[in-house]
């Protein structure tokens, strides 16, 4: 019984010390926190505050009795959407893209940034990296119009295609095509940028590290294996963690905007449809359960792929 009340002491004594050095650590620190404030309550304002709307995907919302005093209608419209003849069409649609514009656009990233990292003129690579990072700054409504002007039937594409085959392919009308001009125009976009961090992390590299594997008589495949790869495979697990978290989450302006009549089948996905369901359609109900169905399988995708990165990766995850 002593020794019970003489570990309680102890650990009162402890938590209290803990306490203590807590409150002195706010006080030396507090204005860093004042700093991190603004933020912190734009953050609540902006992205917590809203989250109260989601409500609305489990009853059937009408102006005139606001959002609390709709009826209650629970998973029904959830129910609607996976018994929906259009439901495996389009959550196809938006799994394909997504997946294989993960796959596909992950790895020219990293090859990016390993091949800038050899550049020795500086001069040299920092004109290389206006020329890959400049895309990014282009609007996608000015891509996907350059999109339609080089792919048109009458576009510089197609007449080198017609040259070839004898006709001109109809790009923007065949789903086959729509993917694939899709991801290579996001790779083409957004990978100079998305380079940046692991050109950053590769500047962290000892050069006296290739310098003595290439005393060992290692060759530059060997020396990119066996020293910047290890030193960015954590950025390189964090980075596929999220991407694979937002993997149902495609960018809306694109996909819609590289709609036509007769690539629907293609290029239907979720964000898509919940625009036309709710906005167009005024189904804010069904559009908000929809929305909030990705956004679940978000985050149990986020969940999984964080789970068996660190298993792979020894313990290193995004948490």
């Amino acid at each position: 019984m002593q020794h019970s009340l003489e570990a309680d002491r102890r650990r009162s004594i402890q938590k209290s010390g803990s306490l203590k050095s807590k409150i002195d650590y706010l006080k030396k620190n507090h204005f860093l926190y004042w700093l991190m404030a603004p933020a912190l309550i734009l953050t609540i304002l902006f992205k917590y505050v809203p989250m109260y709307g989601v409500i609305i995907a489990f009853k059937d919302f009408s102006y005139s009795k606001g959002i609390f005093g709709s009826d209650w209608v629970g998973f029904e419209y959830f129910a609607k959407f996976l018994n929906a003849p259009n439901f495996e069409l389009i959550f196809m649609s938006t799994l394909k893209l997504s997946v294989y514009g993960l796959i596909l656009g992950f790895p020219v990233p990293i090859l990016l940034a390993l091949m800038l990292n050899q550049l020795r003129k500086a001069a040299v690579k920092k004109n290389i990296q206006l020329i890959l990072y400049a895309p990014n700054f282009i609007s996608v409504v000015v891509i996907v119009g350059m999109i339609f002007i080089f792919l048109s039937p009458t576009g510089p594409i197609n007449k080198i295609v017609t040259l070839m085959a004898g006709h001109p392919i109809t790009f923007m009308s065949d789903p086959a095509y729509f993917r694939t001009i899709y991801i290579l125009s996001g790779i083409w976009q957004g990978a100079g940028w998305a380079s940046i961090i692991y050109v950053a992390a590769l500047a962290g590299v000892d050069p006296e590290l290739h310098n003595a594997a290439t005393i060992d008589g290692a060759n530059l495949l060997q020396r990119i294996w066996n020293i910047d790869l290890p030193t960015i495979r954590p950025v390189m697990a964090i980075v596929f963690i999220l991407a694979a978290g937002g993997i149902m989450a495609i960018g809306f302006e694109k996909a819609y905007l590289m709609q036509t009549a007769m690539n629907l089948p293609a290029s239907e996905i979720l964000p898509t449809y919940v625009y036309k369901v709710g906005l167009q359609s005024g189904d804010y109900s069904y559009s908000a359960a929809i929305g909030l169905f990705n956004s679940v399988i978000n985050v149990i995708l986020l969940i999984l792929v964080n789970f068996i990165v660190k298993k792979l990766n020894e313990g290193e995850g995004l948490y």
